[in-house]
């Protein structure tokens, strides 16, 4: 029997997790797929913890040097032998339905890629707070299309949005194999620039909205951590998709969105280079940043209510996770 999706799990030291990520992979309805997780040198139990499930289907890649997790991919795409693939991240898992949903509705749709929505979970708790799609504020209740321009819109710096960077959609495997995609080597945000390049070579791509995949937010992550880097590699990266200079001339809405995201990125890298010294007792260096780029300040009083809305939703969000956790210590 052909395979029909291969799952790829990237892993660098999660033995807390990588179980439940694998379990959730092999108890899909849809049976006829292949799990392929590639350690990334974990130091941990990780590659025992892989090895020691008795399933055919799952196959295990040992990397000799580190590569980050889009390398990790990269070398699972190659392995890969299904029709689709599926990423999942070795901290999170799907619910039990989830790809036989997806493949049928890819397939009915005739799309390259397709997603669906996530629940947002914290580490340590059992109830999902949230989704991606409810957190955006837009309502959506049936299969949407998005092209390129359209989902670049939907994830600006520090503009409301749906985020579609942040799914984890299946790819038709014969559409990466033909234009040779694979993930670039940025830390936080490869899936948005993966599912880009697929875009520029003409991928077509639906979201539905009902969530299969569960998203688990961790402390520390570089995401919330390292908002400098994470945003220095966003301007790096949106220059780079300039330089293919035939399709941005061919599609002048793509080439707008793309204009708009590197100019709003590069005004929060700004922000974010004065405040977060300040964070740190640098005054002097925010102050330097502050005289060498004034119309930071001009962006921090101009965006001062969004900036309190901001802090004041996060504030909620972690309160009403501490009132559920100790709700379960109740029980």
């Amino acid at each position: 029997m052909s395979i029909e999706v291969s799952v790829i799990i990237p892993a660098y030291n999660t033995e807390t997790y990588i179980a439940k990520a694998i379990n959730s992979a092999l108890c899909q309805t849809l049976s006829n797929i292949e799990v392929i997780v590639v350690d990334d040198c974990s130091v941990d139990n990780t590659v025992a913890i892989v090895q020691s499930f008795d399933d055919p289907r799952v196959r295990l890649i040992r990397n000799t040097q580190n590569l980050g997790a889009g390398g990790a991919r990269n070398k699972a795409i190659a392995a890969a032998q299904g029709k689709w693939i599926a990423v999942l991240d070795s901290d999170d898992w799907y619910a039990p339905q989830r790809l036989e949903v997806l493949v049928n509705l890819a397939e009915q749709k005739q799309v390259d890629f397709i997603a669906d929505d996530s629940y947002l979970i914290e580490d340590g708790v059992n109830t999902p707070w949230s989704t991606i799609i409810r957190e955006s504020g837009i309502k959506m209740s049936a299969i949407q299309q998005f092209d390129a321009a359209e989902f670049i819109m939907t994830d600006i710096e520090g503009r409301p949005g749906l985020r579609l960077g942040f799914t984890k959609p299946l790819f038709r495997r014969e559409f990466l194999q033909k234009h040779q995609i694979r993930y670039q080597n940025i830390r936080v945000t490869q899936d948005f620039w993966f599912d880009i390049q697929c875009f520029l070579h003409g991928a077509k791509f639906c979201l539905i909205p009902e969530p299969y995949y569960f998203y688990r937010a961790r402390p520390g992550s570089l995401v919330s951590s390292d908002k400098i880097g994470r945003m220095k590699e966003e301007c790096e990266v949106i220059n780079r998709f300039f330089a293919n200079t035939e399709y941005i001339e061919q599609n002048p809405d793509v080439a707008a969105a793309l204009k708009l995201k590197l100019r709003e990125t590069q005004i929060w890298l700004d922000y974010y280079l004065v405040v977060e010294p300040l964070k740190q007792g640098k005054v002097l260096v925010s102050l330097r940043r502050i005289i060498s780029n004034p119309g930071v300040i001009k962006h921090f009083l101009f965006n001062i209510t969004q900036l309190i809305a901001r802090r004041w939703e996060n504030l909620l969000i972690n309160n009403r996770i501490e009132s559920h956790q100790k709700n379960m210590f109740k029980a």
